[in-house]
């Protein structure tokens, strides 16, 4: 088949990519110049594992194709993906200015039947709007799908070769018979295509990230709870995570989730569910204990320097929400690196991925590191923000020898607290109790 993808960020690039690997046709469209021109020399504007050796072979093989021009992008596909940003208003609802912007250049230049999908995550009644901004110039007939992804940074390649499900929202025959084709590649080992309405599969979308952002931030409140009557939040994820109706994943106690996709979706369809008058107060408190949760270790902080954190010099691992991204957006270490710096402490930083991220709005605020144990080097106390494997297991004598003290406040909890008291650290984590040497 012969696609056409317009957005080439996140999603849109890995999108692109992952079905010219399936054999299709694939040309991607942007209208930033720079970063097409980037991608034409092979060089990828994001991290993601795995996706720069699927981009490298099948822009090698001439499938997969930038450029800015939409008309030519378009030219003879008969699938159209609108992977475009729907950032946040200051009311929390989505803006869909570039995708309709798109849609309406789409009605203009469009000259033979295609199917146009909304793949970015978008409110209930986007695919009409879209239809509409299109039907006003269009001479020819077309249909308007939703078909949100369910992607997840870090293994995004693998989530898109072997979905776990994938959503269809439409009423077309026609349209319906175009993206059973398109995706029976990736559902060849039985995985379900769901169809639906167009209003259910965005919808979907929306619920299926806000039921995530609840079952951490449900977690989270455990994990606070159990610091005060004296239980273990790893024990009891493990005692309920066992239990087949809820299941092991996204259990795991921190300061709160951040990205591109849970902060703005759950706002989104709080944002929606007002507009329908409906009080949608689950939500609220996601969202209310999802903010107090990104700085919870700072009062931990404050409170072991005596609430004064001058000439302090504090070292962070982990600068992205998550491992294995360089994505930085809504990630807990920013917020907690301004209020650290704003108590008057320096800061001392290294992640493998996304320093080059963090730098282009810090600037020189903060020192980045060439390694994790760099960062420690004279350091009063060590942060830890991002679960990246080799955070896991690092040469704990050696930390001691760089760290001025032997302290560790940890946001994702990676270490045993009988491990830490046998080496002599203190050792602050969430959901379970204060390890002081002896």
């Amino acid at each position: 088949m012969k696609i056409a993808v317009v957005g080439t960020g996140y999603v849109g690039l890995v999108t692109g990519t992952c079905f010219a690997e399936t054999g299709n046709q694939v040309t991607c469209v942007d209208i930033d110049v720079r970063k097409v021109e980037r991608l034409q020399k092979g060089d990828i504007p994001i991290y993601e594992p795995g996706l720069d050796v699927l981009f490298d072979r099948n822009v090698a093989e001439g499938r997969l194709q930038f450029t800015t021009n939409l008309a030519e992008g378009i030219q003879d596909a008969e699938v159209i993906f609108l992977a475009l940003p729907t950032p946040p208003g200051e009311d929390g609802s989505a803006d869909l200015k570039y995708i309709l912007k798109v849609a309406d250049d789409l009605g203009h230049i469009l000259d033979h039947y295609a199917v146009i999908i909304d793949k970015s995550t978008v409110p209930v009644g986007t695919a009409e709007k879209v239809h509409a901004a299109i039907v006003k110039n269009i001479k020819v007939d077309f249909d308007v799908v939703s078909n949100p992804e369910f992607l997840r940074e870090g293994v995004a390649v693998e989530d898109f070769m072997k979905p776990d499900r994938v959503v269809v929202g439409t009423t077309s025959e026609k349209a319906k018979k175009v993206m059973e084709k398109l995706y029976a590649p990736l559902v060849r080992q039985g995985n379900p295509v769901i169809f639906m309405d167009e209003r259910s599969a965005e919808m979907t979308k929306y619920a299926a990230n806000s039921f995530l952002a609840m079952k951490i931030t449900f977690m989270n409140e455990i994990a606070n709870l159990c610091e005060k009557v004296g239980a273990n939040v790893d024990d009891i994820r493990r005692g309920i995570g066992t239990d087949s109706r809820i299941g092991k994943r996204f259990l795991f106690a921190g300061i709160g989730y951040g990205g591109s996709c849970f902060p703005k979706d759950v706002q989104a369809l709080a944002k929606t569910s007002e507009d329908y008058d409906y009080d949608f107060r689950i939500l609220k408190s996601v969202m209310d204990v999802n903010y107090d949760q990104k700085k919870k270790l700072l009062p931990m902080v404050n409170n072991y320097f005596g609430g004064d954190l001058k000439g302090k010099t504090i070292a962070v691992w982990g600068l992205a929400f998550k491992p294995y991204t360089d994505d930085i957006r809504e990630a807990p270490a920013l917020e907690n690196i301004e209020a650290l710096l704003e108590a008057g402490a320096t800061i001392t930083a290294y992640d493998p991925e996304a320093m080059n991220n963090v730098k282009e709005i810090l600037g020189d605020k903060i020192t980045f590191c060439h390694t994790p144990y760099a960062a420690l080097d004279d350091a009063d106390a060590l942060m830890i923000f991002t679960e990246w494997p080799q955070f896991r297991t690092p040469e704990f004598d050696k930390m001691a020898k760089l760290l001025k003290n032997k302290v560790v406040f940890d946001g994702r909890n990676l270490y045993e607290l009988e491990q830490m008291r046998e080496m002599g650290y203190t050792y602050y984590s969430i959901g379970r109790e204060k390890v002081v040497p002896a």
